[in-house]
């Protein structure tokens, strides 16, 4: 499948801004079944300084400060994306059953006696709790409703990506960035953020690896009706991983597999490591925000 992305970010602020530093996670990944092109970051007013780097997770971050009194602030994404079909989850590493993954994953086994591959030791950081997301009892008797002795990792995994989706409702008014995770647990209610990161709380709280992922997924308009520009949305889904497989993505929100009609942007421990615009400013008061995202096939 071939996408453009389109993702503009707009802030009206109530009085002067006179100096920002800011950072965009806008810039999407290039994977095995992800590649961009014609990349381009746009940015009103014009930036002094503007440079790239890579973050601990490997996300595409650009840094940008503004010394011009300003009072809006624009920053627009555009490129042009070809997704190809994921690896499905086969082999005996998969088959796995789920116990022998909380055990090689935890803390202390790699020693001499029991060495332990690069890729497993990594994904140990994303069995820890994080800002947004912290282990407790009540995770893990949510997640123990899949995760039935010596059950594989994977079916366990794909049991809890359809429970999510089957108890909870979606409810775009119900959580801000603040609300507790076990709010959202005891209110089967959300939205993909929420979702994600009950996922990843319920998996980490049997000591397994889960790492959050944001992106776009390509939306239909309802039958009869046009796409309206910049009716798309971000979405939110999360990875579990499979030693000597790899990262296997499950989407609770929509009780799925990603696959080509996903756009990977960035990932990290929770929403926190992947926020799209941040910074720091003098002036400013209070602002309004506006986001317009559009994805739009294009002919291969």
């Amino acid at each position: 499948m071939k996408y453009q992305l389109r993702h503009t970010t707009h802030y009206d602020y109530s009085s002067p801004v006179t100096l920002s530093h800011n950072e965009a996670r806008l810039l999407p990944r290039d994977l095995d079944y992800q590649h961009c092109k014609n990349t381009r970051l746009s940015i009103t007013p014009t930036p002094l300084r503007q440079h790239e780097r890579l973050d601990f997770f490997g996300n595409r971050i650009v840094y940008f400060a503004i010394q011009d009194i300003h009072d809006s602030l624009e920053v627009t994404i555009r490129s042009q994306i070809t997704t190809q079909p994921r690896p499905a989850p086969a082999g005996d590493e998969v088959h796995t059953a789920w116990e022998a993954v909380v055990e090689q994953l935890a803390p202390g086994r790699g020693g001499i006696a029991t060495a332990i591959d690069p890729d497993s030791l990594e994904a140990r950081l994303f069995t820890l709790n994080s800002p947004f997301i912290h282990r407790s009892e009540s995770l893990r008797q949510f997640a123990l409703d899949c995760f039935t002795p010596q059950r594989s990792l994977c079916d366990s995994v794909l049991a809890l990506n359809q429970k999510i989706y089957q108890e909870f409702s979606y409810d775009a008014e119900y959580s801000t960035l603040a609300t507790p995770l076990e709010d959202v647990l005891k209110d089967r209610k959300g939205v993909c953020q929420d979702f994600a990161h009950l996922a990843i709380g319920a998996l980490r709280s049997v000591g397994l690896a889960a790492r959050y992922v944001s992106g776009y997924l390509e939306t239909f308009p309802p039958p009869g009706q046009e796409k309206l520009v910049g009716a798309d949305a971000s979405h939110a889904w999360l990875s579990v991983f499979i030693p000597n497989w790899g990262w296997l993505d499950i989407d609770p929100t929509n009780g799925s597999l990603p696959g080509e009609r996903y756009l990977t942007l960035a990932w990290g421990r929770d929403y926190g490591d992947v926020t799209p615009l941040r910074g720091v400013m003098n002036g400013g008061g209070a602002h309004e925000l506006t986001v317009e995202v559009d994805v739009l096939p294009l002919e291969s």
